[in-house]
């Protein structure tokens, strides 16, 4: 692994995994090493070798993962293999050997290696390390080259989605101890005002989830004042209410300025706004989660109500409602406990979850029927069911965050 290591150091982010691949394929006597990663849906994946480190800028080749031995690895997160034969001969031609490429959980895509023969357990081993530290290099390394970004776009971004992207965690899953979170979304390459948000300290886990109004560039830049305000709030160390409070002082100030900026233009365009609504409004749910106790305190701010697994059964949790951010100066936020036991599993998401007809199209059973799957896996089937029930065409964001308690 030194080797390895070393050799990644000593290049340019741009060929960090083409280098590594190189070296492993040196070290073990490989045919071909290459590294696949996911794309923004979480629906297939782009060889991320050849072609595409050497500055190829087309639409990158997408394999659907969906009945594939790479599904296999993401799901199982175990090395798997595949065994070719020569025709008329007992003995292997190649050996294809799969490894997840995973940081905590976050399935960031698979280590290919072809080889000659089965690897004997000490390769097996250096595949599975090499797997796991190429995770670390592509964490580090997209910091400093949109190659890694272009490879997961295999559908173009709107603008709107291109703003929205840079408000959700760098990782969607976290395997974190006591606590496994996973968000996803959908449409990935279209999103407008839905954003959801989790972050750890010393003593909690804190979530968050957002809608805000509108659509495409409008409901994003809405979504950008909502989010920067929050995390900055909670930075300053303010507890839920404050972090709410300042989130709708902020919204309301965007919309002053946002009526402040069109009041020199045309009669018309002043009737639009007070007619179509210029006034900026954004749902939400905030949440903190004790680690030591798995207490949990929650303000909703006028948002979709949560559904909770516990023991097989699936309950929404109803909370008192306050309003969403940006509808009066002083809505007098409440905290609340939500009763968060060892084993439940808590979902929250946005109204796009419940689309088409404002139902929720059999959410509850889906949720009953994934209990034993991984979040990362689990909110991925939550959001391709809004996809097949709309046709593939949502009328909103449909947005999930899904957080499982073991417990402490």
């Amino acid at each position: 692994m030194g080797g390895l290591l070393s050799s990644v150091e000593n290049a340019s982010p741009v060929e960090s995994v083409a280098v590594m691949a190189r070296v492993l394929q040196k070290q073990i006597a490989a045919v071909e090493v290459s590294f696949l990663i996911t794309d923004l849906g979480g629906k297939a994946l782009v060889r991320l070798t050849g072609a595409a480190v050497k500055g190829d800028r087309g639409l990158p080749k997408q394999i659907w993962l969906s009945g594939t031995v790479y599904d296999q690895v993401i799901r199982s997160q175990q090395v798997q293999m595949e065994v070719g034969k020569r025709a008329g001969e007992a003995r292997p031609a190649t050996v294809r050997v799969l490894a997840p490429v995973t940081d905590r959980g976050d399935a960031i895509g698979v280590l290919e290696l072809v080889l000659p023969a089965p690897p004997d357990r000490q390769t097996a081993q250096l595949i599975a390390e090499a797997a796991h530290a190429l995770a670390y290099v592509v964490i580090v390394n997209r910091r400093f080259t949109d190659l890694y970004e272009w490879g997961r776009r295999t559908t173009p971004l709107s603008l709107a989605a291109e703003i929205q992207h840079r408000l959700l965690p760098d990782s969607f899953t976290c395997d974190a101890g006591p606590f496994t979170v996973a968000g996803a979304l959908e449409p990935a390459h279209d999103i407008g005002g839905d954003t959801f948000d989790y972050i750890l300290d010393h003593r909690a886990l804190h979530l968050s989830l957002t809608d805000a109004m509108g659509h495409d560039v409008q409901a994003a830049l809405l979504a950008t004042v909502v989010v920067a305000t929050l995390r900055n709030a909670r930075r300053a160390g303010a507890d839920l209410v404050a972090q709410a409070e300042d989130a709708n002082r902020a919204v309301a100030h965007y919309a002053d300025q946002t009526h402040q900026a069109v009041s020199d233009q045309s009669e018309q365009v002043r009737q639009a706004i007070a007619k179509h609504g210029g006034q900026a409004i954004v749902t939400g749910q905030l949440l903190r989660v004790a680690l030591d106790t798995g207490h949990t305190a929650f303000v909703n701010a006028g948002h979709v109500w949560p559904l909770r697994l516990r023991n097989g059964k699936v309950q929404e949790i109803a909370p008192l409602v306050d309003l969403p951010f940006g509808i009066t100066p002083n809505p007098g936020y409440r905290v609340q406990s939500l009763d968060l036991r060892p084993g439940d599993r808590l979902v929250l998401l946005t109204d796009g979850m419940l689309e088409p007809h404002g139902t929720d199209f059999g959410l509850r059973d889906l949720i009953k029927q994934t209990g034993d799957l991984h979040p990362r896996d689990a909110v991925r089937v939550f959001t391709e069911a809004v996809l097949k029930t709309t046709n593939h065409d949502p009328r909103d964001d449909a947005t999930v965050l899904c957080l499982d308690w073991p417990g402490p």
